[in-house]
Parts: C-alpha cells; structure tokens; sequence
C-alpha cells in the first residue's frame, strides 16, 4: 500500500503534496470541496500551528467542513508561512509568542489581535489556490534580524541562523553561506519577527543546528 502524502507549505505559503511531514501540522481552516480535493489556498483569519500528536486525537487528512491539517518542516517555516502556536496543544509556545509581541509594543494582545496583525502581514487581497505572489514581504538588513527569522537570497528562503544563512527544503536546511551585510527580502511577517528578537524561541527542525564546513570556518 502507497503512503498517503500529505499538505506541506512552503515559506511562500502555497501547497503542495510531497511525501515529508515536518514537526509541526497547521489549521488555516478546510481546504478541500466535498470530495476532499484541495480547492482553496486558506478560510479565515485562524492560522495556527499544532503538535502532531495531542491526547489521542486523530484528524482526517481531507474531511469535507473540517480543518485541513498541513504540514511545516519547524517553527521557522510556520512563521514565515504566516502562521502562530496554537493556544491549545502548544500553549506554553503561545503564551512565549504572545508575551514577547505584547514586550515589544508595550501593551498586552490576545489571540484575536494576533490574529489580525498576522493577517494584514502575510498576504495582499486576491483569489485562488496558489497565493505566491500575493505574499507580503518586507525589507530589513541581514545584520538586524533574529535567529530563526527566514529571508529571500537569490530567490532561494534561507533561514537566519548565528552568521549563516541556511537554504531551505522540505527535507531540512542546509547549503549554508555567510549572513550578509545587505538589506533583504523577510518572509517572516513582522509581528513574528517581534515576536523572535523578544524572546521567543522557536522549535527548529534538528538540521538547522547541523555542523557544517562554514560552521568551522567562522569559528576560526
């Protein structure tokens, strides 16, 4: 028997079906039409990130009028997906995001406003299941930005990470090349960037902290 394969998205938030699963699954809302093919690209403002396993539940891969589970490689893609923990099954990784937002801006937020900062941040208005170049980026020196922050080079997502940037794939990161001094493209939306230079930390996937030739060479 074939393995099913399952939702993954990618930092530009768009679907595709590959057979990696990630650490993480996600809720942007139901997905699919009545016969569980994929048809829209989200429903709502409620983009979370979940554990994979939480109390026993189990969650069909494409019910008709439920969420639709997709996947993220770690913490990392999430955000720049333009995704959030949940307030459930990762609470303690909620409250840590929200409490380093709320430092930041120097007043408490809720769910509700995280959710619409989040949603003004991540995409423009526009239709359809591939949403790509709907993506709002934003520019900001390499120098500047948290680890776990994830950026555009050359075309290619990399995450922020020490003084290297990582390339990513749905396998893990990898490719290191030094971080430069230069302005660059964020995927990651700004509230989550707060969110990462205040505190939060988030879970990345275990090649992200891989040793690497440029690893001892910076260590020099």
């Amino acid at each position: 028997m074939s393995t099913p394969r399952r939702n993954r998205v990618d930092p530009f938030g768009d679907l595709h079906a590959v057979p990696d699963r990630g650490r993480f699954t996600g809720n942007r809302g139901c997905l699919v039409d009545d016969a569980g093919n994929v048809v829209r690209h989200h429903r709502g403002d409620l983009w979370i990130t979940c554990v994979t396993a939480f109390r026993g539940r189990r969650v069909g891969l494409a019910r008709p009028g439920r969420w639709t589970p997709v996947f993220f490689l770690d913490d990392a893609v999430a955000l720049a997906a333009g995704h959030r923990p949940c307030g459930e099954c990762r609470f303690a990784a909620y409250r840590s995001y929200r409490d380093a937002v709320a430092d930041a801006i120097g007043r408490p937020v809720r769910a509700g406003d995280l959710n619409r900062r989040l949603r003004a941040e991540r995409l423009r208005p526009g239709r359809g299941l591939t949403r790509a170049a709907d993506r709002r980026t934003w520019t900001a020196p390499a120098r500047d930005l948290p680890d776990g922050a994830v950026v555009v080079l050359h075309g290619v997502p990399r995450l922020v990470s020490g003084d290297r940037l990582l390339a990513f794939s749905f396998a893990g990161w990898s490719d290191p090349v030094p971080r430069p001094a230069e302005e660059l493209a964020v995927l990651t939306p700004p509230t989550s960037v707060l969110a990462l230079r205040n505190g939060f930390r988030p879970e990345l996937h275990p090649s992200a902290d891989a040793p690497s030739p440029l690893t001892h060479q910076l260590a020099r």
